[in-house]
């Protein structure tokens, strides 16, 4: 069926179901002429007259009446289906798909999840935590939060999550053996135990604080992991210098059990951002969501 034979069909409907042309063409915020064209064009594929006409009623003739008896339901199904969509426009609800790393979740992710899963009951979330990069046309994934080096392309972002904070710690026996670093550059001395995105082939690189702005470094890796949490473990085994969150390190420095290097040196890194494909016909929920974020 072409488009235009469903559009005749659809306008079939309402003259019959309206007993004329004016009223169904005022129904369809059509012209009167262009209702009374498209059954004029309806009739000729057809090669039936559906309505017998007369200067005051229109009836329908018995293949119309067949037609209209099957028709019928047919079109009353599918705008009941266009009312249920636009009535899901206004809702918020359904499942909200998030894709995130893994130190986001006890960093500040799970936090602000549970409070939107309060604030909106009829929505289901779903947290996938990965470090890889996502295709948010493919995966099904709603939004992503990401560095700024994990951005995909055309994608919006916006800034989520409290600013990153950066240290580099070692324990105390790893520092008397090897000493201890006073400028960035003597990191490539060391080992170092070093942050991955999804795999070993992609590394965060040390950032720093120089007269230009920050800059980077990367040393060669001894340790190499996907989680902050084994990354302090390392550090506290004495098995190099570590490069994490501040605040996921601060209770073991404070306790003694870790020591902070180069702190004048290291550079603040930006906040995650939270990653979409589009503004326009944006799901309510992602809506939602995304305004949660930015508050």
């Amino acid at each position: 069926m072409t488009r235009s034979s469903f559009g005749d069909i659809r306008v079939f409907v309402e003259v019959a179901r309206r007993g004329g042309f004016r009223a169904a063409a005022e129904h369809l915020q059509q012209a009167p002429a262009s209702v009374s064209e498209a059954i004029q064009r309806f009739e000729d594929r057809l090669g039936v007259r559906l309505f017998e006409r007369s200067s005051r009623s229109v009836v329908l003739t018995r293949a119309g009446e067949q037609l209209y008896d099957k028709s019928l339901p047919a079109i009353v199904d599918l705008e009941g289906a266009l009312d249920d969509i636009h009535a899901q426009k206004d809702e918020v609800a359904g499942t909200l798909r998030l894709s995130a790393p893994y130190i986001a979740g006890p960093f500040f992710l799970d936090d602000l999840v549970a409070r939107f899963a309060t604030a909106f009951p009829t929505v289901d979330v779903e947290v996938i935590y990965d470090d890889k990069k996502v295709d948010l046309l493919t995966s099904g994934i709603d939004a992503a939060i990401r560095s700024n080096t994990m951005l995909g392309p055309d994608t919006h972002a916006v800034a989520v999550g409290p600013e990153l904070e950066m240290t580099i710690v070692g324990s105390a026996e790893y520092l008397a053996g090897k000493g201890t670093p006073a400028h960035p550059r003597d990191i490539l001395k060391h080992d170092a135990i070093c942050y991955a995105f999804g795999s070993g082939a992609h590394l965060a690189p040390w950032g720093f604080d120089g007269p230009e702005g920050m800059y980077t470094m990367q040393p060669k890796p001894r340790m190499v992991a996907n989680d902050m949490r084994s990354l302090l473990t390392y550090a506290q085994q004495g098995l190099g210098l570590a490069y994490l969150y501040r605040e996921i390190a601060l209770p073991h420095l404070e306790k003694g059990g870790l020591t902070e290097v180069l702190s004048g040196h290291v550079g603040q890194l930006p906040r995650y951002s939270l990653n979409y494909r589009s503004k326009r016909n944006m799901r309510r929920r992602l809506r939602a969501f995304v305004d949660m974020a930015k508050a």
